[in-house]
């Protein structure tokens, strides 16, 4: 049967992915990375996807695949693959309606959705949400509509980036220093830092100083190599943003502490530096901590 699932035409090997139940799930994961678009829609649209299955599913990067699972009441997601997801809803209409449709579908990610799309996907997403997501995703919009219009006048971080730029040339650019900027409430170099340190452009992170829930900043400090008592700093230090409740900081800290690096910072990424299509430090330019 695994003979037969990894064969390399799609007509012998997708009856077997998509129902035999004997396959292990590193065979799964095999095929996923390694077999053709057919033979992943096959394992799935299967009855149960694990998160580590789906993880690798995501990462060959099929929005058909994406939407298969999306709408797989099945399928199962880490913290990481439901921010793919997110991140290529903003791409694909099918995939951003299937998503807001799922019951597990976490607040945070909602939220990162909905403060993203324009305003006729948002309408679109409040049509296609079930009627007990259109309070929050209401309040959503008016939130993000908000923030947009207190965007009006482009923030000016040139002075930021040189500075936490000559910090981190220096050796300096850590814990105790971005601390500090977020208890000053001086975010364009909370946003400097956090772009530097995660790779990623100032578009990718100051959205998410913005947003109500801090699921995104978590990424962002997990993958700048941030300490907890740093990212809560952050979180408390936006401003015009609810202050988060401590049950909301326990499951932050809880996604915190279960997040390897190298999630995190493919979360992070995913989206960001593909869409932007440029990183905004140099490439030979050394970063704090060993990030490349």
């Amino acid at each position: 049967m695994r003979r037969l699932a990894q064969h390399e035409d799609a007509a012998v090997a997708v009856p077997i992915l998509h129902k035999c139940e004997c396959l292990s799930e590193d065979d799964l994961i095999e095929v996923a990375e390694t077999r053709s678009e057919k033979h992943l829609g096959a394992i799935a649209g299967r009855s149960a996807v694990s998160r580590s299955l789906t993880d690798a599913l995501l990462m060959r990067g099929h929005a058909a695949i994406c939407c298969i699972l999306a709408r797989n009441p099945g399928a199962q997601f880490s913290v990481a693959g439901f921010a793919t997801l997110a991140d290529m809803a903003l791409r694909d209409d099918d995939i951003a309606d299937a998503l807001v449709q799922r019951p597990d579908l976490p607040r945070d990610v909602l939220c990162e959705l909905v403060a993203k799309c324009s305003p006729s996907a948002q309408a679109r997403l409040l049509k296609t949400a079930p009627p007990e997501r259109h309070v929050a995703i209401r309040t959503l919009i008016e939130q993000t509509a908000r923030g947009r219009a207190r965007k009006a006048v482009p923030v000016d971080y040139s002075d930021a980036k040189a500075t936490v730029l000559a910090l981190n040339n220096a050796g300096q650019l850590n814990d105790s220093i971005v601390n500090r900027f977020a208890i000053r409430r001086d975010h364009p170099s909370v946003i400097a830092a956090l772009s530097l340190l995660a790779a990623v452009p100032i578009e990718a992170i100051e959205p998410l100083m913005e947003t109500e829930d801090c699921h995104g900043l978590v990424l962002a400090c997990r993958a700048s190599r941030l300490d907890w008592q740093t990212a809560v700093a952050i979180i408390r230090s936006r401003k015009g943003i609810k202050p988060v409740s401590p049950q909301q900081l326990e499951q932050a800290k809880e996604a915190f502490d279960t997040l390897s690096l190298s999630t995190a910072q493919r979360a992070i990424r995913f989206g960001s530096v593909s869409e932007v299509g440029a990183r905004p430090w140099s490439a030979d330019t050394p970063l704090a901590g060993g990030v490349h």
